[in-house]
């Protein structure tokens, strides 16, 4: 789809779209987001900012998609800065909190990769992503708590962000899991 000029048309049904479209454009986009070159085609054509719009206002089925695409899109290092400036960690901080099993999954999931980036590890904690990141790796699904563990630590990093770690009651969920095996 992708070699045959199908990207664009993709990311317009995100933007204009009726909404089974829009749902359908953003599970496409998330499946052939795992591909390396499809990450940087999907950029290239504008999906960054309708996938960061579906994950802050669309219906719960779109913004669990929109994570999970956006998680896809921020494995790619340029992705990672283009969804932190299209406003794209807010939301997936709000879907952590709140979202979906899926949604938080795909959220935390997304926010690992971003805070592959130093920049972005401060962003997220500005939006108040450690409260809920702490949150999912004591009471989320197990995937949810691997993805919480696995972003906690690349924010730990960062000396102010392993200190806010710690205040928000992050070290006995982590340590817990790491005595269970789950991670």
């Amino acid at each position: 789809m992708a070699a045959a000029g199908g990207i664009g048309p993709l990311v317009e049904l995100l933007r204009s779209g009726t909404s089974i479209a829009k749902e359908n454009a953003a599970g496409a986009l998330r499946n052939l987001a795992i591909n390396a070159n499809n990450k940087v085609a999907i950029a290239a054509a504008g999906g960054i900012g309708p996938l960061v719009a579906l994950a802050r206002s669309g219906t719960s089925v779109f913004k669990e998609i929109a994570a999970g695409a956006l998680w896809n899109l921020a494995v790619n290092a340029n992705n990672r800065l283009a969804i932190g400036a299209a406003g794209g960690i807010g939301p997936l901080v709000a879907l952590a909190r709140s979202g979906t099993s899926g949604a938080k999954e795909n959220a935390a999931a997304a926010l690992q990769n971003m805070a592959v980036n130093a920049d972005n590890q401060v962003s997220i904690a500005a939006a108040g992503g450690i409260g809920p990141l702490v949150e999912l790796a004591r009471s989320g699904t197990s995937v949810a708590k691997k993805n919480a563990a696995a972003t906690l630590w690349k924010l730990a990093i960062n000396a102010d962000n392993r200190v806010a770690i710690a205040a928000a009651g992050g070290i006995g969920p982590l340590v817990e899991l790491l005595r269970s095996g789950t991670i």
